[in-house]
């Protein structure tokens, strides 16, 4: 039988936590609200836009920007985004596992060579990569307020290294926001800009027939040089939306199923605490009523 002191301790300590993830959850629910209005801001904005570029490298060819260069991935960047905090469950176990899966079975040989490395948005990445072989960048200050200038100077040094061939291929490893209760883990490629279309050769003789006609100023191939590094910064914006928002709905279900758990525990303790306290009780009573019978005797 459990110590009633024991009992009591674990009982305080249990309610303490169940306080503490409750008021966790409410305050992830809260900032998950401002999070999710910012997502489904920018997916139609980010969507259109990708169809548009799609068009119009369609229209000039790949040659038209060093962006859309499809080249042999020499050299390999991995921009993994995760979290700053942990208490969200398996919200970053499972992208640095996607990584790992994905060096694994697509980028082997150039992980073997050392010509991989790895931009980690978010301090829980960077300590998952830190004391690996791979080159490491970090850059857990974009979750200090997150905005589209701080997104955009990253982004910009992403692709200032590609167009200088430091880089062959940037892959993008996200949570991508589906509700409070789903994050889908996420594998795109930023570099080389790949139109769409041309990735699903299906979908290309549908819409062959249907293409958008445009009247370009001044030029189709000055457009195309201009708006594809900015796409690609909005591309890159948008997933670190998607995942504050999948983080903050990762959280919150995990702090939920944390004060549900705590719960549990606290009805198992005040039952065993009764139980310990009754036999106390009982026992004292046998023990006066064997002293009792004693003196008569």
């Amino acid at each position: 039988m459990p110590n009633l002191k024991e009992v009591r301790n674990r009982i305080a300590s249990v309610n303490s936590t169940q306080q503490i993830t409750s008021a966790m959850k409410m305050v992830s629910a809260s900032k998950l609200k401002r999070a999710q209005d910012a997502v489904l801001q920018m997916r139609p904005f980010s969507a259109k836009l990708k169809e548009i570029l799609d068009n119009l490298i369609l229209s000039v060819g790949s040659e038209g920007s060093v962006y859309a260069t499809d080249r042999p991935a020499e050299k390999v960047m991995i921009i993994v985004i995760t979290s700053n905090r942990g208490l969200c469950g398996g919200f970053n176990a499972y992208i640095v596992k996607a990584v790992n899966n994905l060096i694994r079975e697509k980028y082997a040989e150039q992980a073997k060579k050392g010509n991989l490395s790895i931009l980690a948005v978010g301090k829980k990445g960077n300590d998952a990569f830190r004391k690996t072989q791979y080159q490491i960048e970090s850059h857990n200050e974009l979750w200090d307020g997150l905005t589209y200038t701080k997104a955009a100077t990253v982004a910009e040094d992403v692709l200032k290294k590609f167009a200088a061939g430091e880089v062959d291929r940037v892959e993008v490893v996200y949570n991508r926001f589906k509700n409070a209760a789903t994050q889908i883990v996420t594998t795109e490629q930023m570099l080389p800009f790949v139109p769409e279309v041309v990735a699903k050769p299906k979908q290309t003789e549908k819409t062959s027939g249907s293409k958008p006609d445009y009247i370009f100023e001044p030029s189709e191939e000055k457009i195309v040089e201009d708006i594809i590094p900015y796409a690609l910064k909005v591309r890159f914006y948008g997933s670190l939306l998607d995942s504050n928002a999948a983080e903050h709905g990762a959280r919150m279900t995990a702090m939920h199923k944390a004060t549900d758990n705590a719960k549990d525990l606290l009805k198992a303790l005040r039952l065993s605490y009764n139980k310990a306290r009754q036999a106390a009780i009982t026992k004292e009573i046998l023990e006066i009523v064997g002293g009792a019978e004693a003196i008569n005797n």
